[in-house]
């Protein structure tokens, strides 16, 4: 029979697969508003960009571009990971401390006080700042430096490293991915490698409007006055221009194949529904969203109606109209994922 610790790791793995967010707080029972993003490879070389060099940079791409660039989180608004690391421990749908000074006193209790105390000083549980400002920067420090955060072990890299050769359902998946006239993905999701041959982490650091349906498994959702609008808020509250609203992180496509909920919200569980919604939202939207009262297909439906001209429907593969055939089909998907599928960490360069 399994111990109730051991019961209680099955019942969160089988809650993981299904759940688009979360459960936390002090009781385990309040579901956090977003998917929870990969720490992996968007951390050692994210840009980080202050509003004005955002805002510089911007200027330059676009004048009418004013997102930001870079940051952590699925909004960015944290501009350092000792920042970002701090927003959980106090969230009260996650970790739910109370203040640094509940912290304070649960770093005093843990088996690693004393190893806490030799790297920062014997004294140092005696100033609640410290403590707090020290142990960020050591989750800072473990997320940049520990190799786990970026093993770059997946077939892919080994392809590019000349190692090992791609299928050819994994070749074509590769083009399709890349082909500016279909899939696209190559545009946000960097596929080339870098300066001196630097394997790629798979995105641009930017932010896109997607359209993404509204999520029912969200129970913030209940609450249809509730909007999760990314760049603009309800988390980040200094990118307010309506222009920004709507916007979400290009997250790193390395591991998605792993993944069992997809975008900001969680929407979709598999990663062939993932791509399905990206080339059939515009051809298909009937497949995707709900009907209003009228019976017409309530498009864009996780945006206030006003702001649903931010989405993006300039960039291929979102440019298609309804009843047009999608860029690909379902062996093109099924391609798609197969390429997708080499960005998993743990190849073994051996395998045959």
């Amino acid at each position: 029979m399994l111990s109730s610790a051991k019961r209680f790791t099955a019942r969160a793995s089988a809650r993981r697969i299904t759940l688009a967010a979360l459960m936390g707080g002090a009781d385990l029972h309040q579901q956090g508003t977003r998917a929870v993003p990969s720490l992996r490879y968007v951390l050692n070389r994210t840009p980080v960009w202050t509003h004005a060099q955002a805002a510089s940079l911007s200027e330059r791409l676009s004048e009418t571009d004013n997102a930001p660039v870079g940051g952590f989180g699925w909004d960015g608004r944290f501009n350092y990971l000792h920042d970002q690391a701090s927003f959980p421990l106090f969230n009260p749908n996650e970790m739910a401390n109370k203040d640094p000074g509940a912290l304070l006193a649960k770093l005093q209790r843990a088996p690693y006080a004393t190893r806490f105390k030799e790297v920062f000083g014997q004294n140092i549980f005696a100033d609640p700042s410290k403590v707090f400002t020290q142990a960020m920067y050591a989750i800072e420090r473990f997320e940049l430096e520990d190799p786990s955060f970026h093993p770059y072990t997946s077939k892919f890299d080994y392809y590019l490293d000349g190692k090992v050769q791609l299928t050819a359902q994994e070749l074509r998946g590769k083009k399709l991915f890349d082909d500016p006239a279909g899939g696209n993905c190559a545009s946000c999701h960097i596929d080339q490698p870098g300066v001196n041959g630097a394997h790629p982490l798979f995105t641009d650091f930017n932010f896109q409007a997607l359209g993404v349906p509204r999520n029912p498994e969200l129970k913030v959702n209940a609450d249809p006055k509730y909007f999760d609008m990314g760049l603009c808020g309800p988390l980040r509250k200094d990118q307010s221009d309506k222009i920004n609203c709507g916007l979400f992180k290009s997250v790193s496509l390395r591991n998605t194949a792993t993944r069992h909920v997809f975008f900001h919200n969680g929407r979709f569980h598999t990663l062939k529904d993932a791509l399905r919604f990206y080339v059939q939202r515009d051809t298909n939207p009937d497949k995707w969203y709900p009907k209003d009262p009228h019976g017409k297909v309530d498009k864009f439906n996780d945006l206030p109606v006003a702001l649903r001209v931010n989405v993006d429907t300039t960039d291929e593969p979102l440019t298609r109209k309804t009843g047009e055939r999608p860029v690909w089909s379902e062996r093109d998907i099924d391609d798609v994922a197969a390429f997708l599928a080499t960005l998993t960490d743990g190849y073994d360069p051996q395998t045959k």
